[in-house]
């Protein structure tokens, strides 16, 4: 591709990437520029044919009067007035001199044939050019209605006009053809030109300047509106409450576009309430059917031993106290997970307590992992000392959660490491428990943090939907990063307190 073609390419992808403001600016500045210099293209036009139509009028005038003055002369004459005699009655009383002089041009007379027979100016060397005139212009000449013919050329740069016409008699019987070069002198014109140029371009030039200044406030004036509602649409969000646009004094388009934007805004607040009352009663529908499954559980062997216990009831059977306490503690063990199931989907349904103690992440972390004995659990931190607002018992929750998550995905490993780890910068702190377990396939990675997956045999799988909820809660974030057989790691960020 050229490269002009790519300019061109080039130049309007750039001016669209422009802001409004910034088109509306350029635009006015540009029609500026541009009406000024098509004004003065046309001025240039406009002068260059007046400048041709006012040397075409003047020659011609010149010719009637020149004609005029010849044909005074031819009926003065005392000569027959023929083409041969043309020469002498001209030179007679050096008329032709004369009216050559007057009207300052020079005069050239030729028979009917192109021959010449006299000029006003006389020169040493015959000119081959002078003596006989184009065959062209004779014809033209001889069929033009007006009997007059011009011949526009230029030598030497200089430009110049030919006209011929016939000189006729009393009887207006042509007698001879008389040309008259004029040379254009178009300086007279050019000054004048020059002239109105320069001043149309300080008027412009003013003009601009003041077309500047205009533009800039009037786009800034025309755009902030539109600003103010590109920025409401850049905070529209689905999980908070949008603020409705309120704009005095707006235009009819603008007006409209408010008028659709707070429409959008109630649609999207209703809908975002339907769907969070769909979401929440599905999420109860499913945690109702969980909690009914895992309570089901531990009542069908309750029921059975209940039933064994009945049956086989013998008041005088030696080992009646052995078996009623056997049959005690398997209705106590029972007893004890339906209240661990209860317990563990009430504090899934607990939301974190939002008391914003201001502690330090460090210490709360040494605390919670106190509880553990395993020997290969270690900790390490790039600060003693790291301030967050957090609800102390809701951090050792997520803690505890992560390692708990990490000792079960190193059972089966070898060498089993687990680390926890505290980074912190000017912004946020950072809470990372890594392990060197079985990892986390692909498959399962999306719904990790779902309610009720798990991938062990027992559990109710709410432990890292509660570790999410409670890290969104205080506006933090939980991601992580696995590989198969080679271990995982958790990492929890939130917002450092303000001092």
């Amino acid at each position: 591709m050229p490269n002009g073609a790519v300019f061109d390419t080039y130049l309007p992808m750039k001016f669209n990437k422009l802001s409004l403001r910034l088109r509306i600016f350029f635009g006015m500045v540009f029609l500026i520029l541009g009406a000024s210099i098509l004004i003065g293209i046309i001025s240039v036009v406009q002068y260059k044919e007046e400048a041709k139509e006012y040397h075409r009028d003047r020659l011609l005038r010149k010719e009637d009067q020149i004609r005029a003055e010849i044909a005074y002369v031819l009926d003065q004459t005392t000569y027959e007035v023929i083409s041969e005699n043309i020469p002498f009655i001209l030179k007679f009383n050096n008329d032709i001199y004369r009216i050559a002089d007057v009207h300052d041009l020079p005069i050239n007379i030729y028979d009917l044939n192109g021959k010449l027979l006299v000029k006003s100016k006389e020169s040493f060397t015959e000119d081959t050019l002078e003596t006989s005139l184009n065959p062209n212009v004779l014809e033209g000449l001889a069929n033009m209605p007006t009997k007059r013919w011009v011949v526009q050329s230029e030598i030497d740069g200089v430009k110049y006009q030919s006209s011929y016409t016939y000189i006729n008699d009393n009887q207006f019987k042509p007698l001879a053809i008389m040309n008259l070069p004029y040379i254009q002198d178009d300086d007279f014109i050019t000054r004048e030109l020059d002239e109105f140029l320069r001043r149309l371009a300080e008027g412009y030039l003013f003009m601009l300047l003041i077309a500047t200044a205009l533009s800039y406030f009037l786009s800034r004036y025309i755009t902030r509106s539109l600003k103010t509602i590109s920025d409401k649409m850049i905070q529209t969000r689905l999980d908070k409450r949008n603020q409705r646009i309120e704009i005095d004094d707006a235009s009819e388009e603008i007006s409209n576009l408010v008028k659709s934007y707070n429409g959008m805004i109630d649609e999207l607040e209703n809908s975002a309430a339907k769907l969070a009352q769909s979401e929440r009663e599905a999420a109860w529908r499913e945690m109702a059917k969980q909690v009914a499954h895992e309570i089901k559980n531990p009542l069908t062997p309750m029921r059975l031993t209940v039933q064994s216990f009945q049956r086989r009831f013998d008041p005088e059977d030696p080992e009646i106290h052995k078996k009623l306490d056997e049959y005690s503690k398997t209705l106590i063990q029972q007893i004890d997970t339906m209240s661990s199931i209860a317990e563990a989907f009430s504090n899934f349904a607990k939301m974190p307590a939002q008391q914003n103690e201001t502690l330090n992440v460090v210490f709360v972390t040494k605390l919670a992992l106190d509880i553990f004995t395993e020997h290969y659990l270690t900790f390490g931190t790039d600060s003693e000392e790291i301030i967050v607002k957090l609800d102390r018992t809701q951090l050792i929750r997520v803690i505890t959660n992560l390692v708990k998550n990490a000792i079960q995905a190193t059972e089966d490993v070898e060498d089993p490491k687990i680390r926890v780890e505290i980074k912190g910068d000017e912004d946020t702190v950072c809470i990372l428990v890594c392990d060197n377990g079985h990892g986390i396939s692909e498959e399962n990675a999306e719904m990790i943090f779902e309610p009720k997956f798990t991938t062990k045999s027992s559990g109710m799988g709410l432990g890292l939907a509660m570790v999410k909820n409670i890290v969104e809660t205080y506006n933090g974030t939980i991601t992580f990063t696995s590989k198969a057989e080679r271990g995982t790691v958790f990492k929890v960020t939130f917002p450092i307190a303000e001092v």
